[in-house]
């Protein structure tokens, strides 16, 4: 196919039904890596030592079976219709719409930052309420039996929560993970964008290649995982807690609980449960835009654009 083709625009409609299908498909496969970070960033609220990913995932397996792992998939799914159409979808609509404003024949980084960053921090506040039922169900099976939630299903989840906590909780720890998704965004979506960009001028990738794509999900994967890493462990921290005897929850905003979590438990505690957290960031995101890609490249076919 020829690259006049590819640039042929696709509707919103289809832009964002790809970037949601292409987010369900990729959580799929990646949902047990989210699962082990979550478990492995709480399990220092509890006292609990990890140890090293594989050891830690083989005593959930021992102990509660393999379906342990994809416990809160539901949540997952949902999260991704929300989240990954909106945010994938969105940050075309205003990178095209910055570059277009101002004028500009090629879509430069700044643009491509601008639109990741925003796009990023709509879809975070989208997705909210399956973020807080995805946290809570991946780790309810840690908890004593006497302190479980035990919801039935992400439904089940909506309902209870918004009957017995207020539809306030469903943004609890929203700052942490809206501050999260605008630097994923930024470095992911936009240095996803900017790489693919680089690897056809430099070395004639062309920019639906799968090649090209892998290269450059994995690079952005690699540096928005590191630097959210603390914003995600304190979003947890935050969606997880409940209130002591006085009725006073610990955690209080994201500044708060990454200072409380790095002076209690040390700074590194902030990056426990990383491996599996790059597992997730790094397979998501070359799944979900190869996924992406594919789509789109079989509508073209079909279409004929």
């Amino acid at each position: 196919m020829s690259e006049a083709k590819k640039q042929v625009p696709l509707s919103r409609g289809v832009s964002f039904t790809t970037a949601g299908m292409g987010g369900i498909g990729a959580w799929w496969l990646v949902h047990p890596f989210n699962t082990l970070a979550v478990r492995m960033s709480l399990a220092n609220t509890s006292g609990s030592s990890t140890g090293s990913l594989v050891p830690f995932a083989k005593e959930i397996v021992r102990k509660e079976g393999v379906g342990a792992l994809y416990k809160g998939i539901g949540a997952g799914t949902l999260r991704q219709v929300f989240y990954a159409t909106s945010r994938f979808g969105l940050f075309e609509v205003f990178r095209d719409m910055i570059t277009d404003y101002r004028g500009m024949k090629d879509v430069d980084f700044l643009t491509r930052l601008v639109a990741g960053s925003t796009s990023g921090g709509c879809a975070a506040l989208i997705s909210c309420p399956a973020e807080v039922s995805l946290v809570r169900m991946s780790n309810d099976s840690s908890l004593p039996v006497s302190e479980r939630r035990n919801y039935k299903n992400v439904f089940d989840a909506f309902r209870r929560t918004a009957a017995e906590e207020g539809i306030g909780a469903f943004w609890r720890g929203s700052t942490p993970f809206c501050t999260r998704c605008v630097i994923v965004g930024c470095f992911q979506v936009a240095t996803y964008d900017q790489f693919k960009q680089m690897f056809k001028n430099n070395f004639g990738l062309e920019t639906s290649s799968i090649a090209n794509v892998a290269l450059s999900a994995n690079l952005a994967s690699l540096i928005y995982s590191l630097i959210t890493m603390p914003l995600e462990t304190a979003k947890n921290r935050m969606a997880f807690q409940k209130p002591d005897a006085s009725g006073v929850l610990p955690y209080r905003s994201a500044i708060q609980t990454m200072t409380t979590v790095a002076r209690s438990e040390g700074t590194l505690a902030l990056w426990n449960g990383y491996l599996p957290y790059y597992g997730r960031c790094g397979g998501h995101t070359v799944g979900m835009f190869i996924l992406v890609e594919q789509l789109r490249s079989l509508y073209r076919n079909v279409y004929d654009l």
